[in-house]
């Protein structure tokens, strides 16, 4: 965001402080906060305090890792959790969840500076695993009984909004008189309808089956049910079909741009948690580790390399080449990894399709290798006027793009299937191959070839 644009948002903060109707959505807030925080880092401290609590929850929600870690330090029990009680139930608990990362003891004296009902409700969700569908949903639904009319579901629905209890609600969730859920109606349709008709009448064609998930499923499941169905929501029940709760696009967004992060970081070997430290030392002692692994390969690929030193001295024009080998098998391998583990992350393939894909992946690295070997071949020929390095250097681009095809796809799925992250380690271990397997195929025909 420009420099300007936020001095703007500033101005309409400063407004908001001193009473005034404005609209201001949190994300633009904490935008403005961060731009203080780097500007003014007293006067970040001073909004933040100042913030209405109707907004302060959203705004600490929309601010970096670091920034609200530093930002609930500075904030007391009660200001957390005045701000927490005017959340929805799922991003009170992400924010709590937050503060008891941070400090065990301050998240207690907030939960306990909470009303009883919300506390034990935040508690629940809490309770869920990082990876099941529940620990991801928000029990603010709008619900109606089957045996009830729809003027009636219409003034609750009214009184709730005048009251705050409910947001950004697009459909109304038809249940039993046990909470067992049995129809989704959009709001678009129900209006639709002649108000004096019970849900009963609506329903009983099956016109609005509803699309659900159990809150032990796994979240992985639930994000390719959103991409599956093009879902905006989705209801949440229990084992027993029980309304609990719904999950919200904007929740699923965060958690895919969440994944895509941790798995571009995965494939640098770095580690995002550490990124986010503002403590140099800590971060550059995690990269170094890495680097000191890739010092590891790069050893292996010299000592390759020292096995035919007497060949390089007699035909120089080998180490001209020899960079172009390992570099064009390196570039095609991280190209079939990157693509393997995204699709790994999308559940696009797993073990039992696993042959399919090292195929086509192999299959497209040959071909890419004999394209690339026919051009590289012409010009290593041209460039030293000599027929045979040509052939040496192509049949060595065919060697390393098939190895790079072959090896890129089955590293992360090997990793996969014994239960690591395929993203972590797959960048080293790959390297490693097209080093190794480039030099000694170029330096081993050119041996054969040239001067045997």
């Amino acid at each position: 965001m420009e420099r300007s644009e936020l001095i703007e948002i500033g101005k309409k903060v400063d407004a908001l402080l001193a009473g005034e109707e404005v609209k201001l959505h949190p994300s633009d807030v904490a935008s403005y906060l961060k731009y203080l925080h780097h500007e003014d880092a007293e006067g970040f401290y001073r909004y933040l305090k100042r913030l209405p609590k109707e907004i302060l929850g959203e705004v600490l929600l929309e601010l970096p890792e670091s920034l609200r870690d530093d930002a609930i330090e500075h904030l007391s029990a009660k200001e957390l959790a005045e701000a927490i009680e005017e959340l929805d139930s799922d991003d009170a608990t992400d924010l709590v969840k937050e503060i008891e990362d941070l400090d065990e003891g301050l998240e207690r004296r907030v939960l306990d500076s909470i009303s009883s009902e919300y506390k034990e409700e935040i508690e629940e969700l809490i309770a869920y695993d990082e990876d099941q569908a529940g620990a991801y949903m928000q029990t603010e639904v709008f619900k109606a009984y089957e045996d009830e009319r729809i003027a009636d579901a219409i003034e609750r629905l009214r009184r709730l909004k005048a009251e705050g209890e409910l947001s950004n609600i697009h459909q109304v969730y038809v249940v039993d008189r046990e909470d067992r859920l049995k129809a989704i109606i959009p709001l678009e349709d129900l209006i639709l309808y002649d108000f004096q008709t019970p849900f009963a009448t609506i329903i009983s064609n099956r016109r609005y089956e509803p699309i659900a998930v159990k809150a032990s499923d796994p979240i992985g499941e639930v994000i390719k049910k959103f991409e599956d169905y093009d879902l905006a929501v989705v209801a949440v029940v229990d084992e027993e079909g029980r309304l609990l709760g719904r999950i919200t696009s904007d929740d699923i967004i965060d958690l895919v741009e969440e994944q895509a992060t941790e798995q571009i970081y995965n494939l640098a070997g770095v580690d995002e948690e550490i990124e986010e430290e503002e403590d140099l030392t800590e971060v550059t002692k995690k990269r170094a580790w890495w680097l000191l692994i890739n010092l590891g390969t790069a050893i292996l690929a010299s000592l390759v390399i020292g096995l035919f030193d007497e060949t390089i001295q007699k035909y120089v024009a080998l180490a001209v080449l020899m960079p172009i080998v390992a570099s064009m098998g390196g570039n095609a391998g991280t190209q079939t990894l990157t693509v393997v583990v995204r699709k790994l992350a999308l559940g696009e393939i797993d073990w039992q399709n696993a042959k399919r894909a090292l195929f086509k992946e192999t299959l497209i690295a040959l071909l890419n290798g004999i394209i690339f070997a026919l051009i590289m071949g012409i010009i290593a020929w041209v460039w030293f006027q000599d027929q045979m390095l040509g052939v040496v250097i192509a049949l060595a681009m065919v060697i390393n793009l098939l190895a790079a095809g072959f090896f890129g796809a089955l590293i992360p799925l090997i990793l996969k299937k014994i239960g690591s992250d395929p993203a972590v380690g797959s960048s080293v271990l790959l390297t490693t191959v097209t080093d190794v397997v480039g030099f000694f195929a170029f330096l081993g025909l050119a041996r054969w070839m040239l001067l045997g």
